[in-house]
């Protein structure tokens, strides 16, 4: 039967926030063999997988030892921002992501990995709203096409700014229209914006002919105060404070977001990352005992949602 394929992304132990441990990608690659991961998807920069460090001899090396630790190379994980270039007129921001987008192409093909995931852009104050949604759309438009040269298929994360809403994210979508541009739908980020119960399992069922990838990521919701002498009591503060956590321990309603995937006939990857300040540290015994939890999470889901074994 079809079920969601765990994958542990490596920026889990890159030591992108205090505290985390930091891995090799040989370390990495050894420590998801042995916890029990069927595939994994690597971090497209330093300090794990730059296409900038890594030659010929050194991809065909890492694609040997992802073969025999029994590894399936999920995905690339890029880290693309259209708009970063637009604080200063005549950089041409699309362009220069596009040719990092092209640089990562070719380590997928390098590596035989059909799967790259990039970004959106962050939103600038002082540009209009227009003006940075159509450089997004001309770097994504170039990416795509070098994709498919490449033969790669880009997943469009709603992460960055432009686009993070689900309803605009899909309004990206189907102003794009591109075979080699997909979508890798969270559920984090839809509901830290507000979506859950039926609305978050109705934005899965809208997103149903790009989906093609997930990230699940926990977290506990925090709201914070401030205290006001004068009027002896507290002011709060928003946006709250978000801590990980291990999945199914935290605020998130994934039981509609997965209902959603089940709905929609999805099985597949579903990624696994610690890339926040987590419950317990960042130790590496935390950072197992967190994997872990998250393997037994999605065999629940997969009981539950996905059709069983």
């Amino acid at each position: 039967m079809k079920r969601f394929v765990p994958v542990l992304h490596s920026v889990s132990y890159a030591g992108v926030w205090p505290g985390q441990e930091r891995l090799s990608i040989s370390e990495f690659i050894g420590r998801a063999t042995a916890l029990g991961f069927p595939a994994v998807c690597l971090v497209a920069k330093h300090p794990h997988v730059s296409p900038l460090f890594y030659n010929k001899q050194e991809r065909k090396d890492l694609k040997q030892q992802l073969r025999d630790a029994g590894l399936d190379l999920a995905a690339l994980m890029g880290y693309t921002d259209f708009t970063c270039g637009l604080r200063q007129p005549g950089i041409p921001s699309a362009e220069m992501n596009a040719s990092y987008v092209a640089l990562l192409c070719e380590l997928c093909e390098d590596l035989g990995c059909r799967f790259l995931r990039i970004f959106t852009g962050y939103r600038l104050e002082h540009l209009s709203y227009d003006q940075q949604y159509q450089e997004v759309l001309r770097g994504l438009q170039l990416s795509a096409e070098v994709a498919q040269k490449h033969q790669v298929t880009l997943l469009l994360q709603n992460h960055h700014d432009v686009g993070a809403h689900y309803k605009e994210f899909r309004w990206l979508l189907q102003h794009l229209q591109h075979p080699n541009l997909r979508a890798a739908f969270d559920c984090w980020s839809c509901y830290l914006q507000g979506a859950k119960g039926e609305e978050l399992r109705q934005a899965v069922q809208s997103m149903k002919q790009w989906i093609a990838f997930t990230t699940v990521a926990d977290y506990k919701v925090f709201p914070q105060f401030t205290y006001q002498p004068g009027m002896v009591n507290y002011q709060q503060q928003n946006p709250p404070l978000v801590r990980a956590t291990a999945p199914g321990t935290g605020d998130l309603d994934y039981p509609s977001f997965f209902q959603g995937l089940c709905d929609i006939d999805y099985r597949g990857y579903v990624a696994y990352e610690m890339c926040a300040p987590l419950e317990g540290g960042g130790d590496l015994q935390n950072l197992d005992d967190t994997a872990r939890a998250f393997l037994a999470y999605l065999e629940e889901m997969n009981a539950t949602y996905g059709g069983g074994s």
